[in-house]
């Protein structure tokens, strides 16, 4: 394969008539597309396009997940263009400055509703020359209309595309291309610090590097459940991958998900951390509604379960060593675990099929493993669906690496570790503080346990941010791109992520969000001296207040950061400044509050420049984070 023209080109020779997407219809019925279908599909409709584009020309998408997305970045990739993705929820601002931008001659919306915000904007859209509607009115609504800019339907183009075909049906017109695998394969528009997106370009390399890496171990037929967003690439390289290997993959949703793990039995299925939190959560309420005996069962199996599960890990050596653990030390260790396998062997088995084996009939009962990204993963929750016999692979990666650069495999499945960086990568840890490279996997040189922010080197590194050569040139310096990320690197060569040095906060959820807004705003409040937004990996954002002691009333004494007066003053302050109505968005709601005992001092939390060093901060105060997420102390 030298591109994605080529991959997607070879499907129907490999796969044809195996099944290669199922769109639900109903509780239990699924209507099928064959790759035969995807790949007639798609030709069909890049036929229908060819008058509107050319190789290398951007092409926006605004819509969710369905067949149909689908077979329209088909569509773009054979036709050599460019796709640029948004969900449909898309917002004004984002609409004018992606599709300006990117310079996007044609843009594919979801519905009725998106093109009618994007028509609104039609004025301010320089390069747009056509918006395909994908799923039309059914009355054919007339008001669905442009001055300058020409209407169609993803159904007329693919018709019209079929007609063309039959008098060239061969792959000749989409073979004579000049793509290479350095030319571009997608262009996703991500949050930048000021919240301006910025377009990270991804290479037809960047694709096929992880098609050829990624240690899933699909096989031909597996049911894939898919649930998050295909814009974002995790999700999208999932599908892409599932199509690798010849598998079927069914759209789920989140109000459809019980039902359709039922009825679909899914091998496999990816997710974002709070997908996995949220069935964990669920099996938990589920079993503390249950009788004292189903529950003192539970108990029973969970205590033979988690020992076996432990002392299996150590005795095939998938242990979470930071450091070196010295000969006789593991030799001992290696004895008694091995001892207590045995020993609770047999009754981990009974107990496994007369509990466990139930439990994991809620995921559908054929469920060979689960991959986890878009963040860390907790690690209760990692332990819990591992030790059930729920094998979760968590891997870790970024946008800009089209995502992974490392994953666990199911020889090695380490929970509190994201497993091992792919092959053809090179690692170097950062000393955030002198700048010492300390670890660097390219010359050989290793350091086990200590913390250090992550820089990567590989084929899935990105070609840049379009058009913006300064917020490249700020991660990306001699193919080493700075990831921001605080990791360490464990005596058995995996790599565990410890938290973040750049500002960017990564919620359990995958929603990216920008503090420094967030922070200004409420740095608007009089009341408020001093605050950091924190919530890397949580449900929510929560924010450390220093008061501005000087308005109260009376000279705030004592303990005044557990006062009722000063923490209600304050909540009330946060939720007047950071709303909808304001300009944020549901997820970049405050929720969690900590009042603090003292300000930020230069030196100590902050830097010369007066600058907030998050990471000291996170560390100073994580156990006051930590009961945040506990429930121990949130705003209502």
């Amino acid at each position: 394969m030298r591109t994605m023209i080529d991959f997607y080109l070879d499907l129907p020779a490999k796969f044809g008539h195996k099944n290669a997407f199922a769109t639900r219809t109903g509780a239990g019925v699924y209507q099928f597309k064959t790759y035969n279908n995807l790949l007639s599909d798609a030709k069909d409709l890049a036929f229908g396009l060819q008058g509107s584009l050319s190789e290398r020309e951007k092409v926006a998408i605004f819509a969710d997940n369905a067949y149909e997305w689908i077979q329209t970045s088909i569509a773009v990739t054979l036709l050599g263009a460019v796709d640029v993705p948004r969900a449909s929820d898309v917002t004004d601002h984002d609409i004018l400055y992606i599709l300006n931008h990117s310079e996007s001659k044609v843009l594919f919306v979801e519905n009725e509703t998106v093109f009618k915000k994007v028509i609104r904007l039609e004025s301010e859209l320089e390069f747009l020359k056509e918006i395909v509607i994908i799923y039309p009115p059914k009355d054919g609504n007339k008001e669905m209309s442009s001055r300058k800019i020409k209407i169609s339907t993803l159904l007329e183009l693919t018709s019209k595309g079929k007609e063309l075909r039959k008098a060239d049906p061969s792959d000749q017109f989409f073979l004579n291309h000049t793509i290479k695998e350095s030319d571009l394969f997608t262009m996703i528009y991500t949050s930048g610090t000021t919240g301006t997106p910025k377009g990270v370009m991804l290479t037809q390399g960047n694709i096929l590097f992880q098609l050829k890496n990624l240690p899933l171990n699909l096989q031909k037929g597996d049911r894939i459940l898919s649930i998050l967003p295909v814009w974002h690439i995790f999700e999208r390289i999932f599908e892409i991958f599932s199509l690798y290997y010849g598998a079927c993959t069914y759209y789920s949703s989140v109000r459809t998900l019980k039902e359709d793990l039922k009825f679909v039995k899914p091998n496999f299925m990816a997710s974002a951390p709070r997908l996995w939190e949220s069935i964990y959560s669920g099996i938990l309420g589920t079993l503390a509604k249950s009788s004292v005996v189903k529950q003192k069962m539970f108990q029973i199996a969970m205590f033979f379960a988690k020992r076996f599960f432990v002392s299996r890990q150590i005795i095939t050596g998938n242990v979470l060593d930071i450091h070196p653990v010295v000969f006789w030390k593991q030799t001992i260790r290696f004895v008694y675990h091995l001892y207590r396998f045995f020993l609770v062997s047999v009754p981990h088995l009974v107990f496994d099929f007369l509990v466990l084996s139930k439990i994991r009939k809620a995921t559908g009962g054929e469920l060979r493993g689960s991959c986890s990204g878009g963040g860390a993963l907790p690690y209760h929750v990692d332990e819990f669906f591992n030790t059930i016999g729920i094998p979760v692979l968590e891997g870790y990666g970024m946008t800009e690496t089209a995502p992974v650069l490392a994953m666990r495999t199911f020889e090695e499945i380490i929970p509190g570790s994201v497993g091992r960086v792919f092959p053809k990568t090179n690692l170097r840890l950062v000393d955030l503080h002198t700048g010492e490279v300390f670890l660097d996997t390219e010359v050989g040189k290793f350091v086990f346990g200590r913390k250090g922010e992550i820089h990567v080197k590989g084929k899935q590194i990105m070609a840049g941010y379009y058009k913006n050569p300064d917020a490249t040139n700020k991660v990306l310096v001699d193919g080493w791109l700075n990831t921001g990320d605080l990791g360490i690197f464990t005596a058995n060569h995996n790599l565990r992520i410890v938290g973040r040095s750049k500002e960017t906060i990564v919620l359990l959820g995958g929603e990216n969000v920008e503090p420094v807004p967030i922070e200004s705003k409420i740095l608007e409040s009089e009341w408020i001296d001093q605050c950091m937004v924190v919530g890397q990996d949580q449900k929510y954002l929560s924010v450390l207040v220093y008061p501005n002691i000087t308005r109260f009333e009376e000279p705030l004494a004592g303990e005044f950061w557990n006062q009722k007066e000063v923490i209600q003053k304050i909540e009330s302050e946060i939720k007047t400044k950071v709303n909808s109505q304001t300009g944020f968005k549901s997820f970049e709601r405050v929720v969690g509050l900590v009042v603090l005992p003292k300000p930020f001092e230069v030196g100590d939390e902050l830097t010369a420049k007066l600058s907030l060093k998050r990471h000291v901060i996170t560390d100073k105060y994580k156990a006051e984070i930590s009961k945040l997420y506990t429930n121990q102390s949130v705003t209502s």
